[in-house]
C-alpha cells in the first residue's frame, strides 16, 4: 500500500465539486447538497463564487485557493480536513482542474492521507466533444495553446499529425490568431468546431474546415467574445494509391521551388487532385 492508499479514517473529506459554465441550472442536486454540508469552499474566485453561493442560498464559508497561492497556503486547507472538517473544492466554472487550479491542494491531501472525492458536472471540453460530430471515442485536451505565435505554431508542429481528436481551449482575445495558425499547421480543409459560451444564452457551436471557420470569425467580431473551445480533427494519414505518379512528380517539382501549403494548392489546380490529399502527401514527403 502506497502513501496514498492510506486513508486517514480521522480526517475529513476533499469534495472536488464541478459548477455550471453558464447555465445555472446545470448544477446537480448532489453538488448543492455537499456544498450546504461541507465546512469550508475554497472557491478559485471567492467574490465570484458568493454570487452563486448567494443564488442558491449557501451560507458555507468561502476562503480562496487560486493559482497564485494554492502551493503556499494549502496547508491551511488540509490542517481543517486532518481536524476531521470536510473541505469542497471548486473552480470559477465546470469542474476543478480542467485548466483551472486545485492539482496541488489534491495532491497534498491525498499526500495526507485525506480521501478526495469527485462530484462531477459540467466540464467544456467534453460539452463541446458531445456536440462536435467528431470522433470521441479518443482525443487529446491540451488546454490553452502558448500566448506567443511561435511557440503556439511550434506547439501545432508537434500536433500535427496527431490521429486523435484534439480538443483546445482559447481566449477571445486570440481565438483569431489561433484559427489562423490552426489553418497554417494543419491547413485548409481540417475539420473543426468552435464552441463558444457554451450553455449561455449566445451559444455558438459552429463546424466548418478550417479556413472556413477562420474566415467565418475573422468577418464576426461577435464570434470573439466570450469562452472559447475548439475541437479539431485529427490527421488522417493520405492514401497513397489516391494520388498518381504524374501528380506526385508535380507535387515534387513545386516543393523544390515554392513553400509547401502554395505547392499543394498549385499541384490540385494542374492536376485535380484535392488540396487537402496533397498538402497531407507533401508534409509527409517533407517530413
Amino acid at each position: 500500500m502506497t502513501a496514498s492508499d492510506a486513508v486517514n479514517s480521522s480526517a475529513g473529506v476533499l469534495f472536488v465539486v464541478a459548477t455550471p459554465i453558464g447555465n445555472l441550472e446545470d448544477i446537480s442536486t448532489r453538488a448543492l447538497r455537499v456544498l450546504r454540508e461541507v465546512s469550508l469552499i475554497a472557491a478559485e474566485d471567492t467574490r465570484h463564487s458568493a454570487r452563486l453561493m448567494q443564488h442558491f442560498g449557501i451560507a458555507t464559508p468561502l476562503a480562496a485557493c487560486h493559482e497564485h497561492n494554492e502551493r503556499d497556503e494549502g496547508g491551511r486547507f488540509i490542517g481543517r480536513l486532518l481536524a476531521g472538517e470536510d473541505v469542497a473544492l471548486i473552480s470559477d466554472a465546470g469542474t476543478p482542474l480542467i485548466s483551472d487550479p486545485g492539482y496541488h491542494l489534491v495532491r497534498q491531501a491525498r499526500a495526507a492521507g485525506v480521501r478526495v472525492v469527485p462530484v462531477p458536472g459540467a466540464c467544456a471540453l467534453v460539452a463541446a466533444l458531445s456536440a462536435a460530430g467528431l470522433p470521441s471515442d479518443r482525443f487529446i485536451f491540451e488546454g490553452f495553446l502558448p500566448a506567443k505565435q511561435a511557440a503556439r505554431r511550434a506547439r501545432l508542429e508537434h500536433l500535427r499529425e496527431e490521429p486523435r481528436t484534439l480538443i483546445f481551449y482559447e481566449a477571445p482575445h486570440r481565438i483569431l490568431e489561433c484559427l489562423q495558425d490552426l489553418e497554417a499547421v494543419f491547413g485548409d480543409d481540417r475539420p473543426a468546431l468552435l464552441g463558444r459560451e457554451l450553455t449561455k444564452t449566445f451559444e455558438t457551436l459552429k463546424d466548418l474546415p478550417l479556413a472556413e471557420l477562420r474566415a467565418w470569425v475573422e468577418a464576426d467580431s461577435n464570434q470573439r467574445r466570450g469562452e472559447c473551445v475548439l475541437v479539431v480533427g485529427g490527421w488522417q494519414a493520405p492514401e497513397d494509391d489516391a494520388v498518381s505518379s504524374e501528380a506526385l512528380r508535380v507535387l515534387d517539382l513545386l516543393l523544390a521551388e515554392v513553400p509547401l501549403k502554395r505547392a499543394a494548392a498549385m499541384a490540385a489546380e494542374i492536376t485535380g487532385v484535392r488540396k487537402n490529399l496533397l498538402y497531407q502527401v507533401a508534409l509527409t514527403r517533407q517530413g
